[in-house]
């Protein structure tokens, strides 16, 4: 017997019934009942890890008749996808949309005690037909990747913008032009208080195009300001009624006010800064005051450390797309320049000269770097100052009765 042809007849058979699913699928997707309702979900921030902290956003789609209740979520990334460090830090990693009942994930938010927030849309049978239709179309398999920007286009940009693109002129958002006083760097250090490291770490990368102002539309790359501002949010009905865009709202889950761990207080950055400060700068007056000597090793070690994380930054702002790590003021002061100059500088064949052309260059840099650096805390006025003290020194002339200081091994 001839048993390739009943496999084929067979695979045909499965590929026929495989097809008439997803099409039927798509047929039931393409047709809400007049029952069906959109919600607006956000969940409130998280200790999880660094890109819980600013929360998320999700739209929910409920059609009772149909059997659905679907959350669409942009929030969706592969730590295992190649190069993923790589691509993380340049702003190309993939994002994904990704769906998938509340309930599926409501006891994940619970154990992270983290608020879950529903709003209600009021929106007609016609916007909420095309909201799903535009959904189901970026939940496809070669449309679901997108280009996350993390003020610019991101979890919670992407479901405001699906919303405000179906409601069209019909919806007003009274803030939205609205300058709220405070720039993106501002907005996304509200939610650092309690986290000095990333809080440091984040400003430290981040450059000018992070200070821009904002008004309520660009503030909106916050969840919680999109929940806020819809909440004000009016829509007009086709018999020209206006009425607000949220119909109705409910806490699925309301976390938890509890008293969060504070760094231990040596363990701060700025503790660790100054105190890193006030010794260089005792045993900088020990050594030069008391045995009249500058050592070579020591500023090798301290520029040459500021030189490898100047060139980090540097090379964060060239390889970004996004353009937030650009015009860094921190690179006024962590000049990739350091390393190596500051060999150059401190060589057995150095001169007085071209010490005090480096040093005094540098201090020059750093003064610029402590007027012109936004980051929040004392971190950007203590070390660069612990900088400038070993620059100082470098460029003393010879005290009346000792000779010019030596560099020393």
């Amino acid at each position: 017997m001839n048993r390739k042809p009943i496999a084929n007849r067979f695979l045909s058979l499965l590929l026929i019934c495989h097809l008439s699913f997803i099409c039927h699928t798509v047929s039931v997707a393409q047709k809400l009942s007049p029952s069906a309702r959109i919600s607006l979900i956000t969940y409130g921030p998280g200790d999880d890890d660094i890109s819980s902290v600013f929360g998320h956003t999700e739209i929910r789609i409920i059609d009772p008749v149909l059997g659905i209740d679907r959350d669409y979520s942009y929030g969706g990334f592969d730590y295992s996808a190649d190069y993923f460090i790589i691509k993380f830090l340049r702003g190309t990693l993939p994002y994904f949309l990704t769906a998938h009942n509340l309930y599926q994930v409501i006891y994940y938010y619970q154990q992270n005690n983290r608020s879950i927030r529903e709003q209600r849309l009021e929106l007609s049978p016609t916007q909420r037909q095309q909201l799903f239709s535009a959904l189901e179309k970026n939940y496809l398999p070669e449309n679901r990747l997108y280009r996350y920007e993390f003020y610019y286009d991101n979890c919670s940009t992407r479901p405001r913008d699906m919303i405000v693109d179906v409601c069209g002129d019909s919806l007003t958002i009274p803030s939205r032009s609205r300058m709220t006083g405070k720039s993106y760097r501002d907005l996304m250090n509200d939610y650092l208080n309690e986290r000095p490291w990333y809080q440091l770490g984040m400003n430290l990368a981040i450059g000018w195009p992070a200070d821009e102002q904002t008004d309520g539309w660009r503030a909106m790359y916050l969840p919680n300001q999109v929940y806020d501002q819809f909440a004000h949010a009016t829509v007009r009905k086709a018999n020209g009624q206006l009425v607000p865009l949220v119909e109705g709202e409910q806490t699925i889950f309301a976390a938890q006010k509890l008293f969060r761990q504070q760094v231990p207080f040596f363990f701060d950055p700025d503790v660790v800064f100054t105190i890193l400060g006030i010794i260089v700068a005792l045993f900088t007056i020990r050594r030069y005051m008391v045995a009249g000597k500058v050592d070579r090793r020591f500023d090798r070690l301290l520029f040459g450390i500021v030189g490898f994380f100047g060139w980090f930054l540097l090379i964060m702002w060239m390889i970004r797309d996004d353009g937030v790590t650009g015009w860094n003021p921190t690179l006024l002061y962590m000049m990739p320049l350091h390393l190596p100059l500051i060999f150059w500088a401190t060589s057995a064949r150095s001169t007085a000269r071209r010490r005090t052309l480096y040093f005094g260059s540098t201090s020059v840099l750093i003064l610029a770097g402590i007027l012109l650096s936004k980051i929040p805390g004392g971190f950007d006025v203590v070390f660069p100052l612990t900088l400038l003290i070993r620059c100082i020194v470098n460029m003393q002339p010879a005290r009346k009765g000792r000779q010019t200081p030596m560099l020393i091994d």
